[in-house]
């Protein structure tokens, strides 16, 4: 059902939606405060987009990521982070999870030391989405949150929650339901801008915040202009410069050559970055999609294990620890396989070697999709770590190149592969169109990001030409044409999430795998039809 479209105008402030029962959230204090963040940062947001296109066109054009000669003696010198607080010493285990009122329950109980609560990947961005869960945090932040079943169950934050971090929607993405002065706000500045201002102060008096995860940075630039937004909202909620602390996501292959410059620009507020995997993945893919010989095998065999990703890992760790920051692990996607134990052994097996993998190597905690693998990682990294974090092991050993962070490993495209990527692409499209942000297909828990690398990967394949699967059967679009309609036809008949938006779903990965140039994000067209 559509949403009744209504406009409120507050000043210059306006918001295209049906905003009843938000007023608690959008107040004219909030809304004014938006505003001022808009007016005083969106232009810089908009250069630095540029920016982006540019260097992207130049990669395209045939040209390579490299570490900067510019900032060499940010690189070269020596320079540590400010201290970190005593709330996020220990980061062994962070569950992650949309901002949906139970799950923020569930993920806050699960023994997990932290909950980041996602804006971004695994949220679909709806108005309802995103303002709901600004209430569901106010709530949790103010110890109030309580969530009752229709079945009669009632859930509510016990005494020891992990503790709170928030990750705000990416620089690139717009919301359609904010617009200051007639243009759109940026959905990371809603974001932010909507949680710093309720829950800011509260949580500073209890030392535990506020805390955040930033996405999809691409440049040092990029991280400096949300040192000058949090340094602003500091100033304007009289808290002490360096209140607020982020960690940062290296999931931008560009990115990877410039970690000891995101943090130097973050040096007052930084507290570790982190391996996205699955969206780095993705940044490889459409970094590098003019470059033939840069493709990628299938997915199932892009392991964290495979030269490029082993590099990026290291380096994160080694880079991290020389400026007394953490280094913290990637997403462990696997879920419960219920009512198959051992398939369901096979798959907590592969967790076990991932996160055994991570804590040998350095890192000081690591990500799990779901509230029954928090066991399963912190019993690795409490036998191999005992104590809070690992910032002693420096890994001066590690000496990563360009060529090495660059490198396409060798691999397979076998039509099973081909097939799930077509069948993951569409059913998390359809949920996503249906207001859902993660979806378990096949016993994972997929997000924004895999559902990327699927079209990536499909989108590369195809415009390559001259593919073969490993049985040698050639790759084309008559294939990918006749798996959609297979795929749709399926959804429009199951009971999967999304069932009733499998034919838009197809329509929109069909364009944008047809398309002559491979679209930056699937959810920037998607945007236009969620409400």
């Amino acid at each position: 059902m559509a949403v009744p479209q209504e406009r409120l105008d507050i000043g210059t402030v306006e918001i295209h939606a049906d905003h009843a029962g938000y007023e608690s959230i959008l107040t004219p204090v909030a809304l004014g405060f938006l505003a001022q963040l808009h007016r005083r940062f969106d232009a810089t947001r908009q250069r630095l987009l540029r920016a982006r296109r540019e260097r992207q066109a130049g990669y395209d054009a045939g040209a390579l990521p490299d570490f900067r000669a510019d900032t060499l003696a940010i690189r070269e010198s020596d320079w540590t982070v400010a201290p970190i607080p005593a709330a996020l010493q220990d980061r062994r285990v962070e569950i992650t999870g949309p901002v949906e009122r139970k799950m923020i329950i569930n993920a806050l109980n699960s023994g997990a030391k932290v909950f980041m609560a996602d804006f971004e990947d695994s949220s679909a961005p709806t108005f309802a989405n995103q303002l709901d869960g600004q209430i569901n945090l106010r709530d949790a932040v103010n110890g109030t949150i309580e969530f009752h079943s229709p079945d009669g169950k009632s859930y509510r934050v016990n005494d020891k929650p992990a503790v709170l971090v928030v990750r705000p929607r990416g620089w690139h993405l717009e919301d359609k339901h904010f617009s200051v002065d007639g243009e759109p706000m940026s959905g990371a500045l809603v974001d932010f801008g909507l949680f710093a201002l309720h829950n800011a102060r509260a949580l500073h008096s209890r030392q535990h915040g506020p805390y955040f995860y930033l996405p999809k940075l691409e440049a040092m630039e990029e991280a400096t202009l949300w040192d000058d937004v949090m340094a602003a909202t500091e100033d304007e909620l009289q808290l002490p410069v360096g209140t607020m602390k982020t960690t940062v996501l290296i999931e931008t292959l560009p990115a990877a050559f410039q970690m000891h410059e995101i943090l130097y620009a973050l040096r007052r507020r930084v507290v570790g970055l982190n391996c996205g995997r699955w969206d780095y993945i993705f940044s490889y893919l459409k970094t590098l999609r003019g470059h033939r010989d840069r493709l990628l095998p299938e997915r199932s065999q892009v392991l964290m294990t495979v030269p490029f990703l082993k590099a990026y890992s290291e380096l994160l760790i080694q880079t991290c620890h020389r400026r007394g920051a953490f280094a913290m692990g990637g997403m462990a996607a696997q879920i419960p396989i219920k009512g198959d134990d051992a398939a369901n052994e096979v798959a907590l097996a592969k967790v076990r070697a991932d996160k055994l993998r991570e804590v040998q190597a350095g890192h000081d905690g690591t990500w799990v999709a779901h509230p029954a693998l928090v066991p399963v990682a912190q019993t690795i990294f409490d036998q191999y770590m005992p104590a809070p974090n690992q910032l002693s092991v420096l890994r001066t050993d590690v000496q990563v190149t360009r060529e090495q962070l660059l490198a396409a490993p060798n691999g397979t495209i076998t039509r099973a592969g081909f097939d799930n990527n077509v069948e993951v692409c569409l059913r998390y499209t359809a949920a996503w169109l249906n207001g859902l942000g993660c979806v378990p297909i096949h016993h994972l828990m997929e997000d924004a990001a895999t559902a990327e690398i699927a079209r990536a990967q499909l989108w590369q394949w195809l415009h390559h030409g001259e593919l073969e699967f490993s049985d040698h059967a050639p790759i084309d679009f008559a294939l990918f044409d006749h798996a959609v309609a297979i795929h749709t036809h399926r959804l429009r008949d199951s009971q999967h999430p999304g069932a009733d938006r499998a034919d838009a779903a197809a329509t929109l990965l069909s364009a944008m795998t047809h398309a002559d140039q491979l679209g930056d994000f699937l959810t920037l067209p998607a945007y236009t039809q969620l409400a």
